[in-house]
Parts: structure tokens; C-alpha cells; sequence
């Protein structure tokens, strides 16, 4: 158990942003502000493989961004996602 406590305090090990392009593929871009650049180049290259050609208004995309989500914590990264909307629309 105790583990489990020190992973999770442990600093996180790099930041990944996945950026949405728009309509025309590739739809998806990776960047990241800091972090061991092989962690980062395979989150970015799963992440690829599982969002390319999928919009966000796509079934499928809830679902693998979960799944990159996921990826992510498992890596210990900060993940943070840009869809080019706004996040909290709650007002209207």
C-alpha cells in the first residue's frame, strides 16, 4: 500500500496538451511544456494512434480520450485538453 501513496505524490513527470485542429485532418496536435521528451514522444504517438481521425463530436472519441486519459496518469504526466470550446458553458 504504501506504494500507492508515494506514486501518488510523487511530482508529476512531464505536461501534455492535446490540441484540436479543426475539421480537416489530422485533426489532433500534442505539445508539451516539460517532461522527459521519450515519455512524451510515446504518450504522443498512443495518443495519435487513438485520436487521428476522430473528431470530438465523434462516438468514438469519448471513449479513447478516456483511454489517453488513462495513459496519461498511468505516465504520471498532467494532461490537459484543448477543443477550442469553452469549458464551462453551464450558464446558457
Amino acid at each position: 500500500m504504501s506504494q500507492q501513496t508515494t506514486d501518488e505524490q510523487a511530482p508529476p513527470r512531464g505536461h501534455v496538451r492535446v490540441v484540436y485542429l479543426g475539421p480537416v485532418a489530422p485533426h489532433w496536435r500534442v505539445d508539451s511544456d516539460f517532461g522527459d521528451r521519450t515519455t512524451i514522444e510515446e504518450l504522443r504517438q498512443r495518443a495519435m494512434a487513438r485520436l487521428l481521425l476522430l473528431p470530438p463530436h465523434d462516438p468514438q472519441f469519448r471513449r479513447n480520450r478516456e483511454r489517453v486519459a488513462r495513459d496519461a496518469e498511468r505516465e504520471n504526466l498532467l494532461l490537459d485538453w484543448d477543443l477550442g470550446l469553452p469549458e464551462d458553458d453551464s450558464g446558457s
